[in-house]
C-alpha cells in the first residue's frame, strides 16, 4: 500500500474506531479483529495478531465495539443491538475497502475475542441486520458459557455458521473445555478446526508459544481449502 492508500484508509476507518496494520504492496485480503469484554482494540493479542497477518500480506484492523468508544473501561453496556450492528459496519467496511485497494475486492476474514468473537461468530449466521458475508471466522477464546455454568451454553446460532471457522482455546479456560467445544463446533455445518493450546486459560498467555502465528498460520490454512 502507497501514502495515500493509508491515508485514505485511516479516515475510512474513524467510522468504526480501527487501527489498521497494512501489509507491503497490494492486500491479499482483509481481516477485521475485535476485542473481549472488558478489552479494547489495544489489547496485546489484537496487536499481536493483526501484525502477523500484515506480515503475512493481508491488510489487518482491530477495532472498538460502540460500548468501548463511550468509555476507555468496564464491561459491556448498552445495547447488545448496536454492538452486534458494529461487527457488521466493520466486515462491510472491509469490503469496501478492498474494493477500493484492488478494484475487485477479495476474501474478508472476520473475528475477535471471547466477547468480540461471539458476536462476530453471530453476525456471520445472520443475527444481525442483513447478516454479514465473511470467507472465514478466526475465534479466539470463544465464551461457550460463563465459568460454572455449562448449561448456559451460547451456541444457539452454531447451526446458522456457513463460513469455515476456526478456534484458537486454552485447554484451562473456564468460559468452556476442549470437548465442550468440539462438541459445539460439530454443531457448524461449514469446516471446522481447533488449535488447542495446552495450560492456556482465558488470556491465551503463553510463555513458549507465539499464539498469534499459530491462529493466523492455522486460519490461512484451513480458509485456502475452500
Amino acid at each position: 500500500m502507497n501514502r495515500d492508500d493509508a491515508v485514505n484508509l485511516s479516515g475510512m476507518l474513524d467510522a468504526i474506531a480501527g487501527v489498521a496494520h497494512p501489509p507491503t504492496g497490494t492486500p491479499a485480503g482483509a481481516v477485521v479483529l475485535t476485542h473481549g469484554a472488558g478489552g479494547s482494540r489495544e489489547s496485546p493479542l489484537l496487536v499481536h495478531l493483526c501484525q502477523r497477518w500484515a506480515d503475512r500480506g493481508w491488510l489487518a484492523v482491530r477495532y472498538n465495539l460502540p460500548y468501548r468508544r463511550r468509555r476507555p473501561k468496564g464491561p459491556p453496556s448498552g445495547s447488545a443491538t448496536a454492538d452486534q450492528d458494529a461487527v457488521d459496519e466493520a466486515i462491510a467496511l472491509a469490503h469496501a475497502v478492498m474494493a477500493d485497494l484492488t478494484g475487485s475486492g477479495g476474501p474478508v476474514i472476520a473475528g475477535g475475542h471471547s466477547y468480540g468473537g461471539r458476536l462476530t461468530s453471530m453476525a456471520a449466521a445472520g443475527h444481525t441486520t442483513g447478516g454479514a458475508l465473511v470467507t472465514g471466522l478466526t475465534l479466539t477464546s470463544y465464551p461457550l458459557h460463563p465459568p460454572g455454568r455449562p448449561e448456559r451454553l451460547r451456541t444457539e446460532h452454531f447451526g446458522s455458521i456457513t463460513a469455515p471457522t476456526v478456534f484458537t482455546h486454552g485447554s484451562a479456560d473456564a468460559f468452556g473445555s476442549i470437548a465442550e467445544l468440539n462438541a459445539a463446533a460439530a454443531l457448524i455445518p461449514a469446516s471446522t478446526e481447533i488449535i488447542e493450546v495446552a495450560g492456556a486459560r482465558h488470556d491465551l498467555k503463553s510463555a513458549a508459544l507465539d499464539i498469534a502465528d499459530l491462529t493466523v498460520s492455522a486460519a490461512l490454512r484451513h480458509f485456502s481449502r475452500g
